[in-house]
């Protein structure tokens, strides 16, 4: 049986909320309660709706760390739409193994951080706003690069890709930061994707068509250094 942790302290209320969407949904509930004071009762059903739409998108659930050792999780939740050897191109030297993780609006859209280490880089690069399906979204799309190091000196790289309606890429972490294996460190709004760069070593346990939870689902474990490494 896999033991568990919390990389994050648990939250204090029952439905946990990002502080991102706190603005949009005081915002809309502000505007629901004046349409509901002027008697416009079509407008203000809409409004609740669409306040509690928001909350949903918003939301942000606690969530327990497998303790596996050498393990990998999902930094978001969605669908794997890409699990394959690759070029690393900017963001990997040489090949690796490239894990794309799908994130429709109907899923937590907070990222976690897939391992235990360092944060070496964070690069931020403007661009187009494509379907984050798309095979070509990674290279076109605006994005935010995360480069980390694990203790034992492996180098991944976490990329947060803008989708067709998301407009914010959110990354609260900067170089020299220290991650623990599932905690927070930012979102995209409405609708994006994840792309994960793996050393090759790394024995996968998704494949396409799989839905992660991020945090929670073990993606691949490392195969171990050899002694002396």
């Amino acid at each position: 049986m896999e033991d568990y942790s919390w990389s994050d302290p648990p939250s204090r209320f029952a439905f946990p909320i990002a502080a991102a969407g706190l603005p949009l949904i005081f915002g809309a509930a502000f505007a629901t309660l004046i349409l509901a004071l002027l008697g416009m009762s079509v407008p203000a059903l809409i409004g609740l709706v669409a306040t509690f739409g928001i909350c949903g998108f918003f939301r942000d659930p606690d969530r327990v760390i497998p303790t596996v050792p050498d393990a990998v999780v999902s930094p978001a939740d969605g669908r794997v739409i890409a699990a394959a050897l690759t070029d690393g191109g900017p963001f990997f030297e040489g090949e690796c193994r490239k894990i794309s993780i799908f994130m429709s609006v109907l899923n937590v859209h907070v990222n976690r951080a897939p391992v235990e280490g360092r944060v070496v880089r964070v690069r931020y690069r403007p661009g187009q706003f494509v379907a984050a399906d798309r095979r070509d979204a990674s290279g076109r799309n605006e994005h935010n690069a995360l480069f980390l190091q694990t203790d034992n000196g492996r180098s991944l790289c976490v990329v947060q890709v803008a989708g067709l309606i998301a407009r914010r890429i959110i990354c609260r972490v900067q170089a020299g930061d220290r991650l623990l294996r599932g905690q927070r460190f930012g979102m995209i709004c409405f609708g994006s994707r994840l792309d994960l760069y793996l050393p090759r070593e790394i024995r996968l346990q998704v494949a396409v068509g799989d839905r992660v939870s991020a945090g929670s689902s073990i993606l691949g474990t490392f195969e171990s250094l050899p002694s002396g490494s």
